[in-house]
């Protein structure tokens, strides 16, 4: 017994991980309740992995351009820092325009507003043009790709009007209209459905004929086969054509905004021209690079989840 004692005092290590009987059954040594808690070697395995891929996604997704956007505005400071530079610094941006950059949101009026509700409105108009380049250019890009006649027929109008800028349908678009909203959206409308339109019958033109014959056994009538085969199997294509269309909408109605007026962020920028405040036209530039860069991402992550979906049926 004093054997034991001795060697339960010198290695205690040992005893707090061996279980103790009691009229309950067994129980925890009292050493180990007090002990702190030791995650499981699979628990530390899937930490480590789930760390390591953080940490590796951050090294090679943000560290790189948050390195060059840094070597950027230093290269733009140091040019832009001479006393005949004609384009203010970043440190004078900062001075000149603070309040666009830190508030916004701020309404201090119909034209004093901040950039973000600028960007509000003319993401509305966006929304409603893109909304129509998307049902027109999505069915006619089926009907195109589905009928050979159709696509001979078609294909070199489609090809004369999309080469038209988009400022040139704004003269057209204002005697149509005689109001610059619906006018502003027509121009998105006309800019952003061609790439939809094309890429639609592109990839519905590429439906491998082992679905079509799956749908001919199956009976399918042309609604069915619509959202069933065309519409899984044309997918990459048709968002292929959705980032395109989204990026020239976005493009359309700043320079629609420059002409029309109103409280958009283009309008905005031609009034900043007018009234000499470089550093607020940069910064509205930057808010609309920004919007760009994430209604692409949208998309495209859309573009995702129906590719997943239509893969996983």
């Amino acid at each position: 017994m004093a054997l034991a004692l001795v060697k339960q005092d010198t290695t205690p290590s040992q005893t707090a991980s061996v279980p103790q009987e009691t009229a309950a059954g067994a129980v925890p040594a009292p050493e180990a309740l007090v002990t702190p808690s030791a995650t499981s070697p699979a628990q530390q395995s899937a930490f480590s992995k789930y760390s390591g891929a953080s940490g590796t996604w951050a090294m090679t997704h943000v560290l790189p351009p948050l390195i060059m956007t840094l070597l950027v505005f230093l290269v733009w400071q140091i040019l832009c820092s001479q006393t005949n530079a004609t384009l203010p610094s970043p440190t004078r941006i900062w001075a000149d325009a603070k309040d666009l950059i830190i508030h916004p949101f701020f309404n201090y009026g119909s034209q004093d507003i901040g950039l973000g509700w600028r960007v509000a409105v003319s993401l509305q108009r966006v929304a409603v043009g893109f909304g129509f380049a998307i049902v027109v250019g999505v069915l006619m890009g089926a009907v195109v790709g589905q009928s050979v006649w159709a696509m001979r027929g078609l294909d070199p109008i489609f090809q004369v009007l999309r080469t038209v800028p988009p400022l040139a349908w704004l003269p057209i678009a204002l005697a149509a209209f005689r109001d610059s909203r619906p006018s502003a959206i027509f121009v998105i409308f006309i800019t952003s459905v061609w790439p939809i339109l094309i890429n639609t019958a592109v990839g519905i033109r590429n439906i491998p004929q082992d679905y079509r014959n799956v749908s001919a056994v199956l009976r399918l009538n042309q609604v069915e086969f619509f959202f069933k085969i065309m519409l899984p199997s044309a997918a990459p294509y048709i968002f292929t054509g959705l980032r395109i269309g989204i990026g020239l909408a976005w493009l359309a109605i700043v320079a629609a905004e420059m002409l029309t007026g109103g409280v958009g962020i283009g309008f905005f920028i031609w009034d900043a021209w007018n009234s000499s405040r470089i550093a607020d036209i940069i910064v509205a530039l930057f808010y609309i690079g920004i919007v760009g860069f994430v209604l692409d991402h949208l998309v495209a992550a859309v573009g995702n989840l129906v590719a997943r979906g239509a893969g996983s049926n």
